[in-house]
């Protein structure tokens, strides 16, 4: 059976399919994974096939001002549409679609025959347990809680419809808005599996039945695979470092959150390793490194806390590792992220990306690395996160799809 998973967005927004990916090679299927040219080397390297689909926003320079995102946003999806398109063929089985390119399968699923299924990374239907992910705002309560989502949706609904009124052309379908497709999806159940640990997010008891919360999907990394020497030199050289990085955000900040980092960590008495990222993080000194990508999987289980962006997988890999985190969240799903993080002990409270200081950062740290409270809370959702098989629960979910 060829099953063709479709994710796109930033490092983090695909990676966790390379782990899902491989778990279904090893039961027997044949696996593709499309998504955009950047990530071909994690896809081919976990030993799934790779297809391109057109760069995301974020590889097209920086955008400023929320109309602006939305156009920008729109255009993107509009010629992802025509993309996936492109790489679906008549040999796929089963699509298994990302919360962003969910809205775009469902017109090929029609068009086609071929059956889905949602793997998401974040929790998008709307529930009284939080507000919409995407708003960064605190609980408003059930009700209002449940409106906001609902009201989120909607929004989103916007940015595809371009998108899907020139799909839905090109597969010769009749027309159908973003919206009235998705009430379509929630009244036919359409299953829905998030790659996320219940640890952070509970599965909320308003969801319909189709929504399940399975546990996260790891990154692929070869089992030999070991950090380089100099990390290692690093390492082994003195106390526990910190580990300090921004993914795929705050391109054009690294100057000014490198300097930053440093003093903090001089401020805090602690040495520190530096993940480039996309902002350009760099630094030297005895107590300092710099390092480019390394599986997270390897290091973070050898530092005393993680410093980031809130982003989910790196989220997720913190806990994993048993380790405390500073979390200092920039946009989109990250303020969520990091307010559970600190809602369940394992992080200190979130540090706005616009209101980081060196002394904001040296205080954070000194709690995070000094107080046990942390890592004794890092360490129960560890313990929790290893009872959980989101690999081995979406095979199981798809077998029974597919009657494999």
């Amino acid at each position: 059976m060829r099953i063709l998973i479709a994710a796109a967005g930033s490092r983090g927004d695909v990676a966790p399919y390379t782990g899902l990916g491989g778990e279904l090679c090893r039961a027997g299927y044949d696996v593709t994974l499309a998504t955009t040219d950047t990530f071909a080397p994690l896809v081919r390297d976990a030993g799934l096939e790779f297809r391109s689909l057109p760069a995301g926003p974020g590889e097209r320079g920086s955008v400023t001002g929320k109309r602006e995102l939305m156009r920008t946003a729109a255009l993107f999806v509009t010629e992802l549409g025509q993309g996936f398109a492109d790489v679906m063929d008549e040999g796929t089985d089963l699509l298994l679609l990302s919360t962003t390119t969910a809205p775009l399968g469902w017109h090929l699923t029609e068009a086609t025959g071929t059956p889905s299924l949602g793997v998401y990374l974040q929790p998008t239907s709307p529930t009284g347990d939080f507000p919409p992910v995407v708003t960064g705002s605190r609980s408003l309560g059930r009700l209002a809680n449940r409106a906001t989502g609902r009201f989120a949706l909607r929004m989103a609904d916007r940015v595809y419809e371009q998108a899907v009124a020139e799909l839905r052309r090109r597969l010769q379908l009749p027309s159908v808005s973003p919206s009235e497709m998705r009430r379509r999806q929630e009244q036919a159940n359409w299953p829905i599996l998030h790659g996320f640990s219940t640890a952070l997010v509970p599965r909320p008891s308003d969801w319909r039945s189709g929504l399940r919360v399975v546990g996260n999907w790891w990154p692929h990394h070869e089992a030999t695979e070991q950090l380089p020497h100099e990390v290692e030199d690093f390492l082994g050289a003195g106390p526990r470092p910190v580990f300090i990085g921004f993914g795929s955000m705050a391109a054009g900040d690294g100057e000014r959150l490198s300097e930053i980092a440093v003093q903090a960590l001089h401020r805090a008495g602690l040495r520190g390793i530096l993940q480039t990222g996309s902002a350009g993080l760099a630094a030297n000194g005895d107590d300092v490194l710099t390092i480019g990508d390394v599986p997270h999987a390897l290091l973070f289980p050898r530092v005393a806390a993680v410093v980031h962006h809130g982003g989910a997988g790196t989220s997720a890999a913190a806990l994993r590792a048993g380790v405390p985190a500073v979390t200092v969240p920039v946009t989109a799903d990250q303020p969520f992220w990091a307010g559970r993080l600190a809602a369940i002990g394992a992080s200190t409270d979130p540090i706005p990306f616009r209101s980081l200081t060196a002394e904001r950062l040296a205080d954070a740290l000194h709690r995070a690395v000094k107080q046990q409270v942390y890592s004794r809370s890092a360490a129960r959702a560890a313990h929790h996160l290893m009872t959980e098989n989101g690999a081995g629960q979406a095979l199981q979910a798809i077998q029974r799809l597919t009657g494999g």
